[in-house]
């Protein structure tokens, strides 16, 4: 089944759309891309490998994959960076999951 990224690119925008308004952002900030395997076998590390190779930082838990960039808090530069993620993570038998803002440490 071929992946739908232009509804994955509508829920992104529908979020920032369905803000409250007037609620305040960071202007850049670290945002967690989750993913999780379609496969009992799933390839974690060289997905991560990948991953990293395009300037994610990568993390595991449990089955869930968290890539996370620093990026500007704008549904465009948002969805780049999740389509990035995505397209590798799907050549690997990921599917994604979302996306949150991360907590920046």
């Amino acid at each position: 089944m071929r992946h739908n990224f232009e509804a994955q690119r509508r829920e992104t925008f529908d979020t920032f759309r369905d803000m409250p308004k007037g609620q305040r952002l960071p202007d850049r900030a670290p945002v967690d891309f989750l993913f999780l395997p379609e496969e009992d076998d799933a390839r974690y590390d060289a997905l991560s490998k990948a991953l990293r190779a395009k300037g994610f930082d990568v993390t595991r838990d449990d089955d869930l994959l968290v890539a996370t960039q620093t990026v500007q808090i704008k549904p465009e530069a948002i969805w780049e960076a999740e389509r990035t993620a995505t397209e590798i993570a799907l050549g690997f038998d990921f599917y994604p999951d979302g996306w949150d803002l991360g907590v920046e440490e």
